[in-house]
This record gives structure tokens, C-alpha cells and sequence, in this order.
């Protein structure tokens, strides 16, 4: 795994420690147990991941992956932490290089801000400049789909740093915010991220009906 997909990994099991296996998230519904049990599929049980998302057409397939989540869960916490901090399985691709880097790097600081910004008292954290790099590349990339409905255009703007325009369009409104904030506004966790919405009123209003700031 790459430094610093690897570093988010492990922070996030760190902070999931620290609050608790009955913490809340800011994934609707889901604890930092249900957080874990879902990291932990996702690393390295496609067949679990398959039946949750075919269960609707596959009945048993589905019930499996049911029966295999809530013996995860069941798990002592400490042991399901370090099941997601020792990371994919040897046979993964999750564990090459760059498809680490591109995947998992986004996902688990996205996700350690999940257990983070849904405790009291959460502030943001220092990033370094490669991990801030690392995040607006990604960042970019996905505002481009995540705002496909906005109906004007969108700009990210990192203050004092580069500038994007996500999506054409006139007017145009500007998201302003450090990389990882913009991430996270991307990613719909809009209620916590740092983020400001400028333009013409107009063009504000238009963008904030698509996406409400509470999400």
C-alpha cells in the first residue's frame, strides 16, 4: 500500500478506536461498526459485495451476504479494527501501487472524516502538501461527475493554489475550499465540509436547490 493511502488507513482505525464501535457517522444510518463491517467487504469479500448489490434479483445470494456481515459485526471491535488495518488481501489489486493510491487513499480519508466530523468538538486536520495534491487531483476528477446535475457551471478554487472549471456552463458558480474540503463536498458531505459557494445569486441559488447544504 502507498504511504499515504496506508497513513489514512491506519488514522481512520485509530479514530474509529478512539470513539467507539457505537459512535454515529456521517454515513446515514451506519455506526463506526457498520462503517468497519463495510471497509472490511469491500477490501476483500467481492462475494459479499456482490450479494448486497444483487440481492434484490438473487434472494439467497443476498441473504448470504447478510449472514456474513452480521457475523462481522459480531466480531470483538478490536479485532474488526485491525482486520481493516492490516488492509486487502495479498491477491487484491486494492494492493498495487497505483490502484491504491487512486482508490483507496480518497476513500479512507473520506471515510476517517465520517467517524471524525460526526464527534463533537471535530476540526480539520493538517495535511500535508502531497496528500493535498494527491486529494485535488481526485478531487477534480470527481467534481466532474458529482455536479453533472448542477445546471451551471462549477469551478473548485483552492484559495492562494490552482483552479478547476468542473463543469461548463453560464452562469457559473465557484466552490471554494482546501482539496480535501472540496473532496468531501463531492463526495455529498456537504454539512461538514468547508466549503463556500459563490457567483451571481442566482446561479447560487440554482446550484444549492441541487445540492442542499445540508447533505
Amino acid at each position: 500500500m502507498t504511504a499515504l493511502a496506508a497513513r489514512e488507513r491506519s488514522g481512520l482505525c485509530d479514530d474509529a478506536l478512539a470513539a467507539g464501535p457505537d459512535a454515529p457517522t456521517l454515513c446515514e444510518g451506519w455506526s463506526v461498526r457498520d462503517l468497519l463491517v463495510h471497509l472490511h467487504v469491500r477490501d476483500g469479500r467481492p462475494d459479499v459485495a456482490l450479494g448486497e448489490a444483487a440481492g434484490r434479483l438473487l434472494p439467497a445470494l443476498g441473504r448470504r451476504a447478510g449472514r456474513v456481515q452480521q457475523d462481522l459485526a459480531a466480531l470483538p471491535f478490536g479485532e474488526l479494527v485491525e482486520r481493516v488495518r492490516s488492509g486487502p488481501p495479498a491477491w487484491s489489486p486494492a494492493r498495487a501501487g497505483a490502484v491504491d493510491e487512486l482508490v483507496n487513499l480518497a476513500e479512507f480519508f473520506t471515510h476517517r472524516e465520517d467517524v471524525r466530523r460526526a464527534q463533537d468538538g471535530w476540526a480539520p486536520r493538517e495535511l500535508d502538501a502531497q496528500e493535498s495534491r494527491a486529494l485535488w487531483r481526485t478531487a477534480r476528477t470527481l467534481a466532474r461527475v458529482a455536479y453533472h446535475r448542477s445546471g451551471v457551471g462549477v469551478v473548485l478554487v483552492v484559495p492562494d493554489g490552482p483552479r478547476a472549471a468542473v463543469r461548463k456552463g453560464v452562469p457559473a458558480v465557484t466552490l471554494t475550499g482546501q482539496p480535501q474540503e472540496l473532496l468531501l463536498h463531492a463526495f455529498g458531505r456537504r454539512s461538514r465540509a468547508r466549503v463556500e459557494v459563490g457567483g451571481f445569486p442566482q446561479a447560487v441559488h440554482r446550484f444549492q436547490q441541487a445540492f442542499p447544504a445540508a447533505g
